[in-house]
């Protein structure tokens, strides 16, 4: 096993609580013996920035409790120490979920250090890029699919809905939908975007108020067979109030609010079916398959339609961005 000097100094994008309770963002050198004392050691490539990324550096305290921070959910990258038989100096793999850049050092710097059980092997036919191009936001998707499936869901059914659909979690979901043979209704609130939509595969869009009903009423007509929810609170609730019978609606982001007001209706009158997307703590059993079906019968073609590569120094311009809803696709980070 080499060694790596604990004084080699590298950059790491540092969220910071100031005295008054603001918070602020900033490159800063740091040096390997400050990594946490784990087993494999990485030098990162590739990492890319998630809505849960975006909250961690702007201090929020239900996704980072301690600060200072550093954020970043995904990274790949290549091993240069490891105390573990799992992986050797020179593999490829990738490193996203569990406590990874939520309460544990992310990938938004030029090293990580993380214990044994955390990283994957990358997969075959997929490279590096690709992994981050995919990342939380892909996997989220194919968990989200995965489940409906186990649960029942196929494309003869109808059209699946996604929320928030120009996100990264969205886009992934429109693409591998489509992939997988379903009719997509994509909802967005971005005009502009209806384009990179279509390309992605969407069928229908409609507007987010589309998916926001103030009626009060417990059951409305059937829009759709299934949704992938990003979004929560009236969003969520609509999905299920207009959902066909026996649907899945997949639930995996909080992008409006945590909050659910709804009624038993849909549930007990039209056998709909709530599935919460938990991908922090999947089994790794489960996340193995999940990485199988994205490098192999899920792969996912024209990826680098959906990148957007930026440098470390570019990133707290493009975290303000997804803060305010203004990014689409995915934005890799190249250290």
């Amino acid at each position: 096993m080499s060694k790596i000097d604990p004084n080699t100094e590298y950059r790491a994008f540092v969220a910071r609580e100031n005295a008054d309770g603001s918070f602020s963002q900033a490159l800063e050198k740091k040096k390997i013996s400050e990594l946490p004392d784990h087993e494999v050691l990485i030098r990162v490539k590739y990492a890319a920035l998630n809505y849960k990324d975006a909250l961690s550096a702007s201090g929020h305290k239900g996704i980072s409790k301690n600060y200072p921070h550093t954020p970043g959910v995904d990274a790949c990258g290549i091993v240069v120490e490891s105390a573990s038989d799992q992986f050797s100096e020179g593999d490829e793999v990738i490193v996203t979920s569990y406590d990874f850049g939520m309460n544990t050092s992310g990938g938004f710097q030029e090293y990580i250090r993380v214990p044994a059980d955390w990283p994957v092997h990358l997969p075959q036919g997929m490279s590096l890029e690709e992994s981050m191009i995919l990342g939380t936001g892909a996997f989220t998707a194919a968990l989200s699919i995965y489940k409906m499936e186990i649960n029942g869901q196929k494309p003869e059914m109808g059209p699946v809905l996604v929320t928030g659909a120009t996100g990264g979690v969205g886009s992934m979901a429109v693409k591998l939908l489509h992939q997988n043979g379903y009719k997509v209704i994509a909802s967005s609130g971005k005009a502009s975007a209806h384009d990179f939509l279509r390309r992605l595969g969407a069928d229908e869009i409609i507007d987010r108020e589309e998916v926001n009903d103030q009626s009060g009423r417990p059951l409305l007509r059937y829009k759709w067979a299934g949704a992938i929810d990003t979004v929560g609170d009236n969003t969520l609730a609509t999905c299920i109030k207009a959902c066909d019978r026996n649907g899945n609606i997949a639930v995996c982001g909080l992008v409006q609010s945590p909050e659910l007001h709804t009624t038993v209706y849909p549930f007990i009158l039209n056998g709909v079916n709530l599935l919460g997307i938990e991908t922090a703590e999947t089994p790794r059993d489960i996340r193995l398959k999940i990485w199988e079906l994205l490098s192999g019968d899920w792969k996912i073609s024209e990826l680098n339609s959906i990148k957007n590569v930026i440098s470390l120094d570019e990133l707290q311009s493009h975290i303000s961005l997804m803060l305010a809803g203004k990014s689409k696709g995915r934005c890799l980070i190249k250290l």
